[in-house]
């Protein structure tokens, strides 16, 4: 990780403290907003070099002036030679050692450079701006503790000198702790509201404490402060990509591309984001970019591939292809990327023994990445049917929220959720939330709520009643602003079908829609997708067989323990057969009147994050029924786990 460090320049000369301004970090511009002279510097230099030829008895003094120069224009070399003729000639002189001190570390000797500037500590004790610099390689060096320790010092002797504070920050971010990162950061911006870098980072460990509406109103500071730097309008569109607003999300991108932030990587999220939207073409034509520009990036090559189906002599099959003669030249996840896309590629094309090969590949170099305890995942699932007794459920029943709002969509992955949701979503007094992480935050916090120590499932039966009808309050503050306006809002997180129990105790009025596909047609294209979570089931035939076995006998038992009214179970199948009837049947249960514009649901116009993205674009159609049977032969690992 590259740590932007903001160092102090030592300056002795007064011809140059109006020109010599602050050595920046790595990635950042330096934080003052004055320019540096480069016509002034070059002068001075020239009066440098014509006072040292001219003079009788040489000044260190203009040695260290002239090595002030040299380094703020880049020539280190002559920089460090001019550090040491005025260090040989004034061994005591702290300036000296800590300009030696700043070209070395720019040099990359940083060895050199902390005993450089401990050598002017040594004489200088209570200098900031050595402290500061001397800190700065201690964490280029990976000695962070000793970093933090020297920024302390620095704060100590300069309290209101923002740049430390700012380093400070970088350090704790760096070492895994954005929370006293955000505080440092704070801090720098309470000595200096208009400290644009202060306010990107503190947007970015905003990010990673979860709180994205803050770190979005800084990195708008940011960019008010400094509008044409092109980070900081990425680090804007990468926060409001997170929010699902990927309209604003394009707008950013685009300007951060405008700005010359035009790598393959902003191509790609801007692709992504016009992906989420449905504009398809616009897509494609930002991944075509990314790839053009990162031809060996096979993630981005999959990218491409998911944007519509190959037809013969495909452009993107044949780069594919060229990819894939050296793949030992490739990481081990664009390794991983190529073969999905591959697997894809001739899956459209109607090779399925091509196809298979690739999707086979793939998964099985995918599984030996991922840390997957089979054992635990039926476990946790004969836990949850141990607790969720009937006798528990009537003992519980009638304390939680009344609110009719939710609907949660739940299924296994690939099953149609995303469809479903969509349908729903077109509604006009519907609010599609995508998948949402929701129920896990209340189960998190239910704990405490209830007085008891265990975790999900055993939590449930200590909670009283009281805790369950916070647990669903606390859902729905969640949820509530997401739609306003709207009179249902759906919580399309398919693994939520582990929690139906907990939803029925602390909303028992809301609508649980299990959406059921064929198995196979199922478990194959969980199989043939890349995903971007975490699904560590997926990757094995057998062991996807296996985690379907184990999701259908929990959604037997909740059929068993919880009223009928409760799930509605929506065949996959049939809402292509019988669109509309489906349609109907759903909105029924939801307590809804009929409206056409679900049937229409590929013209609603809303964020789709899923991988059926593209899917549910389109008119209804039946070609993903039965697309397992092409690969009947080479499936029966699948076969037989689901069989048991």
């Amino acid at each position: 990780m590259k740590i932007v460090h903001v160092s102090a320049m030592v300056r002795t000369s007064a011809d140059l403290t109006e020109t010599v301004g602050s050595i920046s970090g790595i990635n950042d511009p330096p934080p003052h907003d004055r320019p540096i002279g480069l016509d002034r510097l070059e002068a001075a230099v020239a009066c440098c070099k014509e006072a040292i030829r001219s003079a009788i008895h040489v000044n260190p003094d203009v040695h260290n002036t002239l090595g002030v120069a040299l380094t703020l224009l880049g020539r280190l070399d002559e920089a460090i030679e001019n550090f040491q003729q005025a260090l040989a000639l004034k061994p005591d002189f702290p300036e000296a050692h800590g300009g030696l001190g700043n070209a070395l570390r720019l040099q990359g000797r940083l060895q050199e450079a902390a005993s450089q500037y401990e050598k002017m500590l040594a004489m200088r004790p209570d200098d900031a701006g050595a402290h500061n610099n001397f800190a700065g390689v201690l964490m280029m060096l990976g000695r962070a503790n000793e970093a933090i320790a020297q920024y302390a010092l620095a704060i100590a002797a300069k309290p209101n000198y923002a740049e430390t504070h700012f380093n400070l920050g970088n350090t704790f971010d760096a070492i895994g702790d954005p929370a006293k990162a955000a505080i440092a950061y704070q801090t720098a911006l309470t000595i200096r509201p208009d400290f644009p870098q202060a306010h990107n980072k503190l947007g970015d460990v905003l990010q990673k404490l979860g709180r994205p509406i803050e770190a979005e109103a800084h990195y708008r500071r940011a960019i008010g402060i400094a509008p044409n730097v092109a980070h900081s309008h990425r680090n804007l569109g990468d926060v409001l990509a997170a929010l699902n607003r990927n309209q604003e999300a394009i707008l950013a991108y685009k300007r951060a591309i405008t700005l010359g932030c035009a790598d393959a990587k902003m191509y790609n999220r801007l692709g992504v984001a016009h992906n989420i939207l449905g504009e398809t073409e616009d897509a494609f034509r930002a991944f075509q970019r990314a790839v053009a520009i990162e031809p060996c990036n096979a993630e981005m090559h999959l990218n491409l591939a998911t944007c519509k189906p190959f037809a013969s002599g495909d452009e993107r099959l044949i780069a594919l292809e060229r990819l894939s003669e050296d793949p030992k030249s490739l990481s081990e996840n664009d390794q991983v990327a190529l073969h999905f896309a591959l697997g894809k590629a001739f899956d459209d094309l109607k090779q399925p023994e091509r196809a298979f090969h690739h999707l086979r590949a793939g998964n099985k170099l995918k599984r030996s990445q991922i840390t997957y305890d089979e054992a635990e995942t039926r476990q946790q699932f004969q836990r949850i049917r141990a607790t969720f007794t009937a006798d528990l459920l009537a003992n519980k029943t009638g304390f939680g929220d009344p609110s009719t709002l939710p609907v949660f969509v739940v299924g296994m992955p690939r099953s149609g959720t995303t469809l479903i949701e969509q349908i729903l979503a077109s509604h006009p007094k519907v609010f599609g939330a995508g998948e949402r992480l929701d129920i896990a935050h209340v189960i998190a916090g239910l704990s405490g709520a209830s007085g008891a120590e265990s975790d999900f499932p055993e939590v449930v039966t200590g909670a009283t009643g009281e805790s369950l009808r916070g647990a669903g309050s606390r859902y729905l503050d969640r949820i509530s602003s997401l739609g306003p306006n709207s009179e249902r809002i759906v919580d399309k997180m398919p693994f939520n079908f582990q929690f139906i129990g907990l939803i029925y105790l602390a909303l028992p009025n809301a609508r649980v829609i299990h959406v059921r596909r064929d198995p196979l047609d199922t478990c194959f294209s969980c199989y043939s997708q890349l995903f971007s979570g975490r699904q560590p089931y997926a990757y094995d035939l057998a062991e996807l067989g296996r985690c379907y076995r184990a999701y259908d006998g929990l959604m037997n038992h909740w059929r068993k323990v919880l009223p009928h009214r409760f799930i509605l179970d929506v065949h996959y199948e049939k809402v292509v057969e019988d669109l509309e009837g489906e349609a109907r049947r759903m909105l029924e249960y939801c307590g809804l009147a009929w409206h056409e514009a679900c049937l229409k649901f590929y013209e609603t116009r809303r964020p789709v994050l899923t991988a059926s993205f593209a899917q549910v674009r389109q008119p209804i159609h039946p070609r993903s029924i039965g697309r397992w049977r092409p690969y009947r032969q080479m499936l029966q690992p699948l076969v037989e786990a689901l069989a048991g």
